[in-house]
């Protein structure tokens, strides 16, 4: 059985995400989405939010899994969950050279454990959760940039922050 991680913030998860999950959800018998808790980053959702974010976009797919980690590794973390594949979503070229220095350096860490990357579609390889982010606190408009979910829980969070 191969046990692919796909990790992350998540903050908050977009349709960039969802397309990598959705096309790793078809390749892999099961996928572990791994949300980072990185305290040192501020983050607009707690991990809690993110989950329940994440389990109401992914609830089509029966083998994906939706988990948390924070003060480890995430090589370790995947080693601990069984996962033999990480996959990284790669939009740029700069995204490309930061994952391949990781990549080797889980490689050293745990060499059972592959990288795969996968590029978001087209129409999503601009998307990053901190830009979707920025744009809806400013009253931009992101709809097509993030699931329905994900949209009303952003507004709602952001309305708060005001």
């Amino acid at each position: 059985m191969t046990v692919a991680m796909f990790p992350g913030t998540f903050d908050p998860v977009t349709n960039g995400h969802l397309d990598v999950i959705a096309r790793s959800a078809r390749l892999f018998d099961k996928l572990i989405v791994a949300i980072f808790d990185n305290p040192q980053k501020r983050q607009l959702f707690s991990v809690d939010e993110r989950r329940h974010l994440l389990e109401q976009v992914t609830q089509a797919f029966d083998n994906v899994e939706i988990n948390s980690f924070q003060n480890t590794l995430l090589i370790f973390h995947a080693k601990q969950c069984q996962a033999n594949v990480l996959i990284r979503g790669v939009r740029t070229l700069a995204d490309f050279e930061y994952e391949v220095q990781m990549t080797a350096m889980n490689r050293h860490l745990e060499a059972s454990v592959e990288t795969v990357y996968l590029t978001p579609r087209h129409e999503f390889a601009y998307v990053a959760s901190s830009l979707v982010k920025e744009v809806a606190a400013y009253g931009g408009n992101v709809s097509a940039l993030v699931p329905p979910p994900v949209l009303q829980a952003l507004h709602a969070k952001l309305q708060q922050k005001s």
